[in-house]
């Protein structure tokens, strides 16, 4: 009797979840590792870096496996993935976790999901439910209210980088789905790192940090972020969501929030409030119902 190394369809769900969760704690990972890079490195070279070196490790990825050149209409919409995948979302949550916390950090870009269903359904020129609308600006208040509590009333600039980020990373994360039905899904990030490494070399030079000055943590935070964060982890994501089935999987995305909260809380030290968790937790219902009706 032939045996077949794939897996069967009964366990094709569990196998997706389980990969989808993978990814999931990799990417939950990200803002910690990013606040203990920036305190001993410039923002913009650790937003910038992280995505060179993931844009490098890509390069040998597609030469290794011989993948063939998108076309010309291709990397006119890769450039829309990489403006809020490679450049917005890395670069601005840098220059926020300059100035405010992991956990705060976490509570507003918890409001990512909401932004990609947003810019999904602009791209495939959907109208979501009128509830779909309630839910988004339910989670958005929430947000800022806490945002506004943490400044003690007054909006913090870190703040709006941080919904920037949100805005820019959807987009991106909504085109690059609609891309991986014709390019593949792991090809997607990485051609998209690959066309942005001639913009952010000369970003990564002019901000190169001191070697000296920097602890070894803070250099292994920067390398997990260019090699798990911005590039691993997708692998992990991809595959869950190639086995188990996007409607299903995308759930696990509604976790993340609390996977940073709880690697802020062991790499960094920071006090994660009943109040934080509370409203953590009411931002993701809200996302989750939202996303429901979109």
């Amino acid at each position: 009797m032939k045996t077949s190394s794939q897996p069967s369809l009964d366990t094709r769900p569990l196998l997706g979840m389980a990969w989808g969760l993978l990814g999931v704690m990799t990417f939950s990972a990200g803002l910690p590792a990013t606040r203990i890079a920036v305190q001993e490195m410039p923002a913009l070279f650790v937003g910038a870096g992280r995505a060179g070196l993931g844009g490098v490790l890509a390069l040998l990825l597609l030469a290794a496996t011989r993948q063939s050149l998108p076309s010309g209409r291709q990397w006119a919409r890769l450039a829309v993935v990489a403006a809020g995948v490679v450049f917005g979302f890395p670069i601005l949550s840098s220059l926020a976790l300059e100035t405010v916390s992991a956990t705060h950090s976490v509570l507003v870009t918890a409001l990512l999901p909401l932004c990609t269903a947003l810019a999904g359904a602009w791209l495939h020129r959907h109208r979501p439910k009128p509830v779909f609308w309630l839910f988004a600006l339910a989670g958005t208040a929430l947000v800022l209210l806490y945002a506004g509590q943490q400044a003690q009333g007054h909006w913090q600039l870190a703040d709006l980088w941080l919904l920037l980020a949100c805005v820019l990373c959807g987009l991106g994360y909504a085109e690059g789905a609609r891309l991986t039905r014709e390019l593949g899904s792991w090809q997607v990030i990485c051609w998209a790192l690959v066309l942005s490494l001639p913009l952010l070399a000369p970003l990564i030079w002019l901000s190169r940090p001191e070697p000296a000055l920097t602890s070894p943590a803070g250099w292994l935070s920067f390398l997990y972020l260019g090699s798990c964060s911005m590039f691993l982890g997708f692998f992990f994501w991809y595959k869950g969501l190639a086995l188990g089935g996007v409607t299903q999987v995308s759930q696990v995305q509604l976790l993340q929030p609390f996977g940073a909260l709880w690697f802020a809380a062991l790499l960094l030290g920071e006090p994660v409030s009943a109040q934080a968790i509370w409203i953590c937790l009411a931002v993701v219902a809200c996302v989750a119902l939202g996303r429901r009706y979109a």
